[in-house]
């Protein structure tokens, strides 16, 4: 793939594959604090421009709760069962200032009326499949691979 050319999974961009591990970084390590922005960026590695602008699309929309203060940090805003991968997606994308190459996509009969709705189609499915995802199942497949939460390491079970 020419290095100019970004890499999209379905239309999925960075920004939104971004926007998913910030979330399940907060479900994951969410501790007695709250998750604190450079936390996730330390862990994750995302750019600090992107999140911040991704957290509060999430906090706008319910997924998250912002806590303000010197331990402020971010939550989410119910269970990590309850929240899905597909409901971050639809939260992320419309923020995102990228042109949908669908809007301007092919003008051709074979574009408009062929390969344009097998594209829907597509994004359609994962979609569904995004909506069937919930936090809780990425948290286990976390625990599954052996990644340590920091968040629950840090609480201390003595009294």
């Amino acid at each position: 793939m020419p290095a100019n050319r970004r890499s999209t999974m379905l239309g999925m961009s960075r920004k939104v594959l971004f926007a998913i591990e910030a979330v399940l970084d907060i479900a994951y390590h969410a501790g007695s604090e709250p998750v604190q922005s450079r936390e996730i960026t330390r862990r994750q590695g995302i750019p600090r421009r992107y999140l911040e602008q991704a957290l509060q699309s999430l906090v706008r929309d319910g997924i998250l709760v912002g806590v303000r203060g010197p331990r402020g940090g971010y939550r989410l805003a119910r269970e990590r069962r309850r929240i899905t991968v597909g409901e971050i997606v639809r939260v992320v994308r419309p923020a995102e200032n990228e042109d949908d190459p669908l809007q301007d996509g092919p003008t051709s009969p074979l574009g408009c009326q062929v390969v344009r709705p097998l594209w829907l189609d597509l994004q359609g499915e994962v979609m569904l499949q995004l909506n069937r995802i919930t936090l809780d199942d990425l948290c286990g497949r976390a625990n599954a691979a052996g990644i340590v939460s920091e968040g629950r390491q840090a609480i201390d079970f003595v009294i």
